[in-house]
């Protein structure tokens, strides 16, 4: 039997990854639904993570909006119901997107155990309980298609709504 999770002994540890002192520090003031589940996935995924940023002031959601990184003023990380997740390979932040799609199966599987509805930026959906990220993903792209859009992927971003 896998050791258990230090924050909810009934919740199984699966791999030996843990969220920093530093990506704590970014979960405050971040919604705790959306905390638990961040927890949890750091438990069970496949890859190594950290959290990026979590709760954000309007000025620097605006800021982002004037770089380009974001496409809204009004982003759920502004109340709190958003984060970002980096990836770590090899101990060094990677954007490549096929880890993003390991920690985006982690949060689908950790949401779904906690009960807990999560939105990913890779498809700007809900995540489904038995369908593979990459699926939602490509419908997410031929969505956009259809509806003579660009497609905004943005691997890193989850949110609770």
């Amino acid at each position: 039997m896998a050791p258990s999770s230090p924050s909810n002994p009934s919740l199984p540890r699966v791999s030996s990854l843990y969220l920093s002192q530093r990506s704590l520090e970014r979960l405050e003031g971040t919604a705790h639904p959306l905390v638990q589940v961040v927890k949890r996935a750091i438990q069970i995924t496949t890859v190594d993570f950290g959290v990026l940023e979590g709760l954000r002031s309007a000025s620097r959601q605006a800021h982002l909006v004037r770089l380009g990184k974001s496409r809204t003023r009004h982003s759920k990380h502004v109340t709190g119901h958003a984060v970002d997740l980096g990836a770590y390979i090899d101990g060094r932040l990677s954007w490549n997107w096929p880890p993003y799609l390991e920690i985006a199966r982690a949060m689908r599987d950790a949401s779904f155990e906690l009960g807990i509805e999560v939105w990913w930026g890779g498809c700007w959906s809900s995540l489904q309980s038995g369908i593979d990220p990459a699926k939602q993903v490509e419908a997410y792209k031929a969505r956009c298609v259809v509806a003579g859009k660009r497609p905004f992927l943005d691997g890193p971003h989850f949110e609770i709504v």
